[in-house]
């Protein structure tokens, strides 16, 4: 597995590879969520590509850029063993050198939820995203439906833009009890850990709310909040039932139906989300 830190060592080793190639973007931290990604890849590309950079572009001036896990040797690690071929893993300085000015600025999908919670945000991953794509030229890219906001917008990007490639979304991947896998479930005490699967509880009982026939929406996401105000240590940032294309809110659930939600838990920002119905 080759490790490489430059746009240009990136593009001389990409010329002549095997293709489709297949990227999966990280920043790092590595769980099995990100492997399911590198395996899937792996089963459908000839050559299966992965950055690990975190990106400050993304985080807001109160969020946890500082202290975001960067365990470089594990992530290496798991990526060999998930059968990566090229890690691309490049400072802050080689992907926003001295005088960088130009953003990709999002509407669309990118308006609502994370967008209005975390301003700039979805600029930072457009960016980002863009740039890896000039990069490393990829036929397919994987991320997975934990961040299914951000898998919109990046559709919505490829889309606009007219890039040629293939964005593939992927099933979340949860620990048993129905916590969603994410890098900053480190943060969580053992106190709030149990806690944590209120997340996935209110999804859950919203989706049982629909299976019983309820159809207006305002009803099923007061059940999912419900279930977060009534867990201790919980404040919600919100609870909404969505349209899984636009992301706009549904007054009547007549058809596909998405849940998200976004809380905090001591200083822990969770999110998660789940078809609710098809």
């Amino acid at each position: 597995m080759n490790v490489l830190n430059t746009v240009a060592e990136f593009r001389a080793a990409r010329a002549g590879v095997p293709e489709p190639l297949g990227l999966v973007p990280t920043m790092g931290a590595l769980h099995e969520g990100h492997i399911s990604l590198a395996r899937r890849a792996r089963a459908e590309c000839a050559t299966v590509a992965m950055s690990v950079f975190v990106n400050p572009s993304q985080f807001g001036p109160r969020e946890d850029l500082s202290r975001y896990p960067r365990p470089i040797e594990r992530d290496l690690q798991m990526a060999r063993e998930a059968g990566v071929d090229v890690v691309f893993h490049p400072s802050v300085e080689e992907m926003y050198p001295a005088g960088h000015s130009t953003w990709v600025e999002m509407e669309g999908p990118a308006k609502r939820w994370e967008g209005e919670h975390r301003p700039g945000h979805f600029r930072g991953v457009a960016t980002v995203v863009a740039k890896l794509f000039t990069i490393i030229a990829p036929q397919r890219e994987y991320f997975g439906e934990k961040d299914f906001q951000q898998l919109a917008v990046i559709r919505r990007l490829a889309a606009d833009l007219m890039l040629p490639v293939d964005v593939i979304g992927c099933p979340t991947v949860r620990e048993p009890d129905g916590l969603a896998l994410s890098s900053r479930n480190v943060y969580l005490t053992p106190e709030e850990r149990p806690l944590a699967v209120a997340l996935h509880n209110a999804l859950q009982a919203g989706r049982r709310r629909i299976g019983r026939g309820e159809r207006e929406a305002e009803t099923v996401r007061r059940v999912m909040e419900q279930v977060l105000l009534d867990t201790p240590g919980f404040t919600v940032d919100y609870v909404a039932v969505v349209d899984p294309g636009s992301l706009e809110p549904l007054k009547r659930i007549e058809g596909p139906a998405r849940g998200l939600i976004a809380a905090r838990i001591g200083s822990v920002r969770l999110i998660d989300n789940m078809s609710l119905a098809e």
